[in-house]
């Protein structure tokens, strides 16, 4: 596309980074396809369904490989579409459509922010492209834009308006509330959204821009807080939720939050790492869940469940061997990323550092709790289901456990095979992203004490302990267990736990409901149908009609109302021809003298006609 001052290439880009992309992506989407032909197969609209896959999986594709902001921006998009296509695949359920259109109208505020982004990196470097711009970054660096009448650096502005764009499809606190919701969808949706595509091209874009946003420290400040608020709240949110798929999609979350702190703490290749190692046991999960989900007549609740292990042991190993990756279980494919990201944080020594390290161990606590809480729920406990739905459970058929032996065996070595190549001291492989020397702390955390780097591990035991003792399994003395959860402060705990912190409730009452009825009533009633119908087109109309109606009332077919009008149009007909040779005065003259005449004459006529 050429406009002169704006030349987009439909040109691709392959480096370190969008190769580590694309297998995560063509792998992960692999699997998932295969495990839909099984899964889908009693669906009459498989077909439709498999073609939304594909289209997911190719923008994500253009996305992670253009070689410009615009190409990228398009894929951003069309990952967008595809998504509300495939959690509104069953849109005959009114919930799915909702969960699809608050999936959309969320990402759609978070793009406005990519949008203007894009339009302020064109402002100062005249250019899209990323090695154009990348290159060009030094020259910009006291560069400054005025806003709402504030001067900022140019690159700060940039790097939060990306940043922006980040929040709603990375699912990061205060755009994070459609992420649950997309759960609406059949199951290898869930598993190719919140494990390889949608959820974390947001890290793929900071990963892809760590030039622009390693110049704008306050906006690294903020990248660091919000994630690290996100992977707490994400996961204590998570501790109580009642929905197989739900709880997991509130660990995707959790998780991003982790890909996202370390990036504002500028150690991109890390983030990248976990961003590949969680894909691949976020991966394994969901497509166990819905092995479960698929053999249980679509039962997706976990107090309906228990009981399960002897039904599927493929699936319940599946699922521990995905919850203890999840977890960082040490030599796991998940502990190689998560504890690194973790000692960084601290290995910081400053304020950020600390929060995002207390925060971070926090969450890990969590995550523990409510993976093995799944884990009892589901097959350990006492069973609490229907008799039909145990006597037809049946254990996935061979199609949907081959994708399922692969990423199990992802699960466990994946993070030690890659480990050297992508965060080892000394990998040249991340050439291309860059970090300044003085937020590189790499070597500083592998010399901390070793306590120190225990302290993680220790959380992550704490919470399956109090995850086992809480959830009436084995032989725990329930009566005491169960009055416990019962009394005042703990019930408390629960239900603003399960309500989400009732950040859906705040949301909808502080903002939804006011933005519809000022759309409602002020901008459909008051401008639409009030101002702009009254002056526009519908307003015109109606005022030609009353015109009209009126002349036609009053001119009943005598012959004095008739001869009025003649005289008064034609009079003033005339007297527009004289204005080429009078000047303006002579001619309104003119005009008020017919006017005048007509009226004599109206009324003489009227005076003859009440005298005859």
């Amino acid at each position: 596309m050429n406009t002169e001052l704006l030349i987009v290439n439909w040109g691709f880009y392959f480096d370190p980074l969008s190769t580590v992309m694309l297998i995560v992506v063509t792998g992960v989407s692999s699997l998932v396809h295969l495990y839909s032909t099984e899964y889908m197969n009693g669906d009459p609209h498989q077909g439709r369904f498999m073609s939304y896959l594909s289209l997911f999986t190719g923008f994500m594709l253009l996305l992670v490989t253009a070689d410009n902001f615009v190409v990228m921006f398009f894929g951003w998009e069309g990952i967008g579409l595809a998504s509300f296509l495939l959690i509104s695949f069953w849109h005959t359920r009114i919930q799915a459509s909702k969960s699809a259109l608050k999936a959309m109208l969320v990402n759609r505020v978070g793009d406005v922010g990519l949008a203007l982004g894009i339009c302020v990196i064109f402002l100062c470097f005249k250019s899209v492209d990323y090695s154009t711009v990348f290159a060009l970054v030094p020259c910009v660096i006291d560069t400054s834009l005025t806003f709402f009448g504030i001067e900022f650096q140019a690159l700060t502005i940039i790097s939060f308006l990306l940043f922006w764009g980040v929040l709603g499809k990375s699912a990061q606190l205060s755009l994070h509330i459609w992420l649950p919701d997309a759960m609406e969808g059949p199951t290898p949706v869930s598993a190719l959204i919140h494990a390889a595509t949608l959820v974390v091209s947001g890290v793929f874009l900071i990963i892809r821009c760590s030039i622009l946003f390693e110049n704008s420290n306050s906006v690294l400040i903020v990248v660091s807080v919000v994630g690290a608020l996100t992977s707490f709240f994400a996961a204590s949110v998570g501790l109580f939720q009642n929905d197989l798929k739900r709880v997991i999609a509130y660990s995707t979350c959790s998780q991003l939050g982790y890909m996202v702190f370390i990036t504002g703490l500028s150690h991109y290749s890390i983030s990248l790492f976990h961003l590949a190692n969680h894909a691949v046991f976020k991966a394994l999960l969901f497509l166990s869940a819905g092995c479960i989900i698929h053999g249980l007549s679509d039962e997706q609740d976990l107090r309906k469940m228990g009981g399960l292990l002897n039904i599927f042991p493929v699936s319940y190993t599946m699922i521990l061997i995905g919850s203890l990756a999840l977890i960082g279980t040490p030599f796991l494919t998940g502990f190689y990323s998560k504890d690194c990201i973790l000692e960084l944080a601290v290995a910081k020594h400053n304020t950020v550092g600390n929060f995002c390290y207390f925060l971070g161990c926090s969450a890990a606590f969590c995550t523990s709790f409510y993976s093995f809480r799944l884990v009892f729920l589901t097959f350990v406990n006492p069973t609490n289901t229907f008799k039909k739905y145990i006597e037809g459970a049946h254990e996935a058929p061979i199609t949907m456990v081959f994708p399922l032996l692969i990423l199990s065996l992802g699960a466990i070595f994946y993070g030690f095979l890659t480990r050297d190549l992508m965060i080892g001291l000394g990998s040249l492989f991340f050439n291309n992203i860059h970090t300044n020397y003085y937020n590189f702390n790499l070597i500083d955390s592998e010399f901390l004490a070793a306590w120190i780097k225990n302290i993680p591990f220790v959380f992550t035991c704490l919470g399956a302990l109090f995850s086992l003792l809480l959830t009436n399994c084995f032989n725990v003395d329930k009566e005491y267990v169960m009055n416990l959860k019962l009394t005042k402060v703990p019930k408390a705990f629960y239900i603003f736990l399960n309500k989400k912190w009732h950040f859906d409730q705040i949301v909808n009452e502080l903002i939804v409901v006011k933005i519809m009825n000022f759309g409602y009533l002020t901008t459909f009633q008051s401008l639409d149908k009030g101002l702009i119908e009254r002056l526009g087109p519908t307003g015109f109309t109606v005022s030609i009609y009353n015109t009209s109606s009126a002349y036609t009332r009053n001119l009943a077919g005598l012959i004095h109302n008739t001869s009025f009008v003649f005289i008064t149009f034609a009079l003033v007909f005339l007297s527009f021809f004289t204005l080429g040779s009078l000047d303006l005065l002579n001619a309104t003259n003119i005009s008020f003298g017919c006017v005048l005449l007509g009226y004599l004459i109206l009324n003489v006529t009227k005076n003859s006609t009440k005298e005859n």
